[in-house]
């Protein structure tokens, strides 16, 4: 079983879309460097912020790509590149339409399923087998609401839900950043 040493967090830069339901994953990134005590600095060789955590014992690389969405591969080949980090070894935690609000949950592999972040990801790393850590923020109910449904702020009471799913996601870092996958999703699921 892999540890994980790369941990990036999908999102967009810009303090308009800070709150936007799009940058779930920079939250839960943000959530952990705060818990770590770690600064994520910018750096443009990564063309990111990122930041060295120990977290329960493992040291990983937090990253939150400042290239838009749609370019977060350029960020994530870039670093994992650098440091010779296995696809294996990443999180991505990122935004989750088909789930609802406060719902989180953990895959290695897949599809993008129209993804952006995700799709970028996977055409630069070359492979799909990375984890991902699925942060639910609900569906508009039409397909063609949803790119201007994701750039929006979710209510208050949606917004509480994706925050606690954030903090339910920390409870199974340990074992996570320990290779046991398995347990990780036992104790997620």
């Amino acid at each position: 079983m892999s540890r994980i040493t790369l941990i990036v967090g999908l999102g967009n830069p810009g303090t308009e879309y800070e709150a936007t339901r799009h940058n779930a994953g920079f939250w839960f990134i943000d959530e952990l460097a705060r818990q770590a005590g770690v600064e994520l600095r910018k750096d443009t060789k990564f063309h990111g912020l990122v930041g060295k955590a120990d977290l329960h014992g493992n040291t990983v690389w937090l990253l939150k790509p400042d290239t838009f969405m749609n370019r977060s591969g350029q960020s994530v080949s870039a670093l994992a590149s650098y440091y010779k980090i296995p696809v294996e070894e990443i999180l991505v935690a990122h935004d989750e339409l088909d789930f609802d609000p406060g719902v989180v949950k953990l895959k290695r592999g897949g599809g993008h399923a129209g993804h952006n972040g995700l799709r970028d990801i996977i055409s630069a790393m070359g492979s799909k087998e990375f984890l991902r850590l699925r942060i639910g923020i609900g569906h508009p109910g039409n397909a063609k609401q949803v790119s201007d449904f994701v750039l929006t702020r979710p209510s208050n009471a949606d917004r509480q839900a994706i925050d606690d799913a954030v903090y339910e996601a920390q409870r199974i870092m340990s074992a996570l950043l320990d290779g046991d996958v398995e347990k990780a999703m036992r104790e997620l699921h």
